[in-house]
This record gives structure tokens, sequence and C-alpha cells, in this order.
């Protein structure tokens, strides 16, 4: 028997239109967006768990990165909110089909990427930046240590 470890990490996102809910009346771009950040990261996972099905000695790991903003509504912030509250859900349900597979949603809290800075612009934030190395380093140990519940959601802060 090996110890085989597959895992998996959809980090892939984008911001999409920062408005208020009543600007989107086109179902097209609504759609563009959820297909993007929500429908390819279903289609991506379930295509490398039928890629690398269970067996004996095979540990399989998916880790959602995820945001505050899967749970907390924000104004202007209706795309986002909605698609990263669509992927917790839709990693909670891959965790109770499939009790093998570990299921983790993490947010890395606010690191220095562009697309960080663009969020902290849009809605007027001016705070500092992490580096990405500590909640990457967390997020590791974590999912080396198994230390959660197949299905949670962690956030950086909450498990420092």
């Amino acid at each position: 028997m090996t110890n085989d470890h597959v895992l998996l990490f959809i980090n892939a996102g984008s911001l999409g239109t920062i408005s208020q809910f009543s600007s989107f009346t086109d179902p097209a771009e609504v759609q563009a967006y959820i297909t993007f950040n929500v429908s390819s990261a279903l289609a991506l996972t379930a295509g490398v768990l039928q890629a690398f099905p269970h067996r004996p000695g095979l540990k399989r790991t998916v880790v959602n990165v995820s945001s505050m903003f899967a749970q907390e509504p924000h104004p202007r912030w209706v795309l986002y909110c909605t698609a990263k509250a669509a992927r917790y859900m839709m990693f909670k349900v891959l965790a109770e089909e499939e009790p093998d597979v570990k299921v983790l949603s993490y947010s890395p809290g606010p690191m220095d990427t562009e697309m960080q800075q663009e969020i902290f612009r849009q809605i007027s934030i001016t705070r500092e930046l992490m580096s990405c190395e500590k909640p990457g380093s967390k997020l590791l140990m974590l999912v080396l240590d198994s230390d959660f519940s197949s299905g949670a959601h962690i956030d950086f802060f909450d498990a420092c």
C-alpha cells in the first residue's frame, strides 16, 4: 500500500463587475461570471476526482480558497459574494458525498495580491496586507496534518 496524496487547490477567481444589485439585468453577464467562478471549479474538481478515484492508500484533499465574502454580504459585491457562497456550499456537498475526500474552504485573509489591492481600492479600505507566506504556511500545515473537519470553512485569523 502506498501513501499517495492528491491535493487540489481551487484558487482561480475574478472580481467581476462591482456594482449595485439592480444593475445586473443581463443574464448573459451573470451567467458568464458564475460559469468562470463556480461551474469551472465544479467541473475541474469532478474531473480530478474521476481521474483519481478512491483506492486504498490514496488520500484526496480539495481546498477551496475562500473569502469572508462567502459568509458576509457586502454592498455592490453581489457577483463576488454569490460565487464565493456558492463554492462554499458546493464543496460542503462534496464533503458529504465523498467521505474519503478531505474538503476545506480556507479564507487566507487580506494578502498582498493584485486582486486584494483592487478589492481594498473598490471598498475604500486602507489596511495593511499580509505577505502570502503566513496564510500559505498555515494552509499547508492544516492540509498536511488533516487538522480540520471535512467541509469546514477556516479563516486564517481563526486558525492562528
